[in-house]
């Protein structure tokens, strides 16, 4: 087995409310995205930059959505077709941690130095009453596979100030750098 997975990966089909699951970047976040495909059965929507390279474009997408329950979503496209597939039932797999410059972002903490952080997962899960759940994908040593680890949800997230939630954010991305420096990849 090369997926590894610990924690609740199945609260997407429990709940009654959209999920959105917060996937840093570190090594094994497509990973992560495939075990969101392979141990639960609810569609999973994701977004993804399109790529300048038509022919890797493709083959990321196609990647991606092999398992047959993932629709992915580019963002240089309108986020409306996204928001429907939420409001259908799709988990939002969301890899948060993207710097666009200060659009929908605010600068906060990342390691002690201001870091433009999206405001829009904040946003998006309050307009939604989403369920956040942190999601991290590690590398296992020695070619044993990958770790996928749903951790809790967030029952204090999204508050009403999107700009501390940007922090709080930050400040877990940092404590699970601290625990696996190596793998992350910003």
């Amino acid at each position: 087995k090369l997926i590894h997975v610990e924690g609740d990966i199945e609260l997407a089909e429990r709940s009654e409310r959209a999920v959105m699951w917060l996937v840093p970047h570190f090594l094994a976040v497509d990973a992560a995205g495939t075990a969101t495909q392979l141990f639960q059965h609810r569609r999973v929507c994701n977004v993804y930059s399109a790529q300048s390279n038509p022919v890797l474009d493709e083959a990321l997408k196609r990647g991606r959505a092999r398992f047959g329950l993932a629709d992915l979503f580019s963002r240089q496209e309108s986020a409306r077709p996204m928001v429907r597939a939420i409001k259908r039932g799709q988990a939002f797999f969301n890899p948060s941690d993207m710097d666009f410059g200060l659009r929908d972002a605010a600068f906060v903490p990342f390691f002690g130095e201001p870091a433009a952080t999206l405001l829009a997962p904040s946003r998006l899960a309050r307009s939604l009453d989403m369920i956040v759940q942190p999601v991290v994908g590690e590398l296992l040593p020695g070619g044993q596979g990958y770790r996928i680890r749903f951790l809790e949800p967030w029952t204090d997230w999204p508050s009403d100030d999107a700009v501390a939630d940007a922090a709080r954010m930050n400040r877990w991305i940092e404590s699970e750098i601290r625990r696996c420096p190596a793998q992350y990849l910003w």
